[in-house]
């Protein structure tokens, strides 16, 4: 292991650590999607009671059975589904909508996110399940989610009504809202509706409920979430620049303290943190030694460009580590992943990059290899007498 310091490896800075935030929610988490930084993990894996964010799984499954499309067993979004007497019977948030109602799927999806109808919900959900119940369609999304790496889901239903075995980890819910903003960006912008006055039926019920949206801070979605044993949570995003925040928050005692500590979440992450870019791909890094090769090192270089996080508190010098297990055997070609440059980010994760080689180096001739085997051997002689065996010169 060889450690190079900010003068040898061209990076330049020195970390701080960031002003911790001390978040009132039970359990919280905070991502920097830009390069999947993690800022904040609170209780992030313990499975929770997720109320009405768990939509955002119904959400997702109805945006690739739109993507399928209903010629291959999905959806389209002009077609018409029947309310049962099942769904209709969801109180809560709803559309108000009854077995007399035939609704398009779109109107359906605006009612999910904008009204958290419960009742859209369940619609979806039957239209989706293998035997037309909502509990089918519950299983499926559990299956889903853990193909999807959300390993703390477990769905008991489509919209988050309180039941015994409908539990996320606040984690998974900020996996979830990346994949819903990364794979489906044409129905993304649904989130940033401030209104969705369906039929006029519910003046009461045509707010989005999200209170960071319109605050001019860069929020565009996604789903709240409230019931007695969840406390009041929050999915939320925001962007500005060419920076976006994913945050979940879960357990908060009002929708006053969500409101807050949801906006301080975002002023923090965009404050206290900044992007910096530290090299372009292919920065010679450091040099290796190689063995039996045509010369007698190699290059070490980024394999990527390096950009990365870092608090804003940054001065002039940084500490990294470049790590490989050498020396290396020629053959090697440019572009073979030789080590990692391993950089220290204070309190934040160290952030792990490739190194590469730099060019190709062939096996060397006869008289390398005749002379690597002498140079083996006399080391072996100066060991002492029980360290020195016959070696035999390879001479192919």
């Amino acid at each position: 292991m060889i450690r190079l310091f900010a003068a040898a490896v061209a990076l330049v800075l020195t970390l701080q650590p960031a002003a911790a935030f001390d978040t009132r929610a039970t359990a919280a988490y905070v991502l920097d999607q830009t390069t999947g930084t993690v800022l904040l993990a609170k209780n992030a894996d313990e499975p929770l009671p997720p109320a009405s964010m768990s939509k955002l799984m119904t959400l997702y499954m109805a945006f690739e059975a739109v993507e399928r499309g209903k010629q291959n067993g999905g959806l389209d979004l002009v077609e018409k589904l029947p309310v049962s007497e099942h769904a209709m019977s969801y109180g809560g948030s709803t559309m108000f909508l009854d077995t007399t109602d035939r609704v398009s799927v779109e109107d359906l999806i605006r009612g999910i996110i904008v009204l958290s109808g419960n009742d859209a919900s369940a619609v979806i959900a039957e239209a989706l399940s293998p035997d037309g119940t909502e509990y089918g369609f519950a299983r499926l999304m559990t299956q889903r989610a853990q193909q999807m790496g959300m390993t703390n889901s477990t769905f008991a239903n489509s919209n988050g009504w309180p039941q015994a075995g409908h539990l996320m980890s606040v984690r998974d819910l900020g996996l979830l809202a990346n994949r819903i903003i990364t794979d489906f960006p044409q129905f993304y912008p649904l989130f940033a509706e401030r209104e969705f006055a369906f039929d006029s039926r519910a003046p009461q019920n045509k707010t989005n409920r999200n209170p960071l949206l319109g605050l001019g801070i860069g929020a565009d979605g996604l789903k709240t979430g409230h019931t007695n044993e969840a406390g009041y949570g929050l999915v939320g995003s925001a962007k500005q620049g060419d920076r976006r925040v994913i945050f979940v928050l879960s357990g908060l005692d009002s929708a006053a303290a969500r409101a807050q500590e949801a906006e301080s979440v975002v002023n923090w992450a965009f404050r206290q943190f900044t992007q910096r870019d530290l090299g372009e791909a292919g920065t010679r890094i450091a040099e290796a030694p190689v063995a039996l090769g045509t010369t007698q090192s190699v290059g070490l270089e980024l394999k990527d460009d390096l950009s990365m996080l870092v608090p804003v508190t940054g001065g002039d010098e940084i500490e990294a580590e470049v790590i490989y297990t050498g020396p290396f055997q020629a053959p090697i070609s440019k572009g073979d992943e030789l080590g990692e440059l391993v950089v220290d980010r204070g309190d934040l994760p160290a952030m792990r990059v490739p190194l590469v080689a730099s060019t190709s180096i062939a096996p060397g001739g006869f008289m390398v290899k005749m002379t690597a085997a002498a140079l083996h051997l006399m080391n072996r002689l100066n060991a002492g007498p029980q360290a020195a065996p016959t070696v035999e010169a390879e001479t192919s």
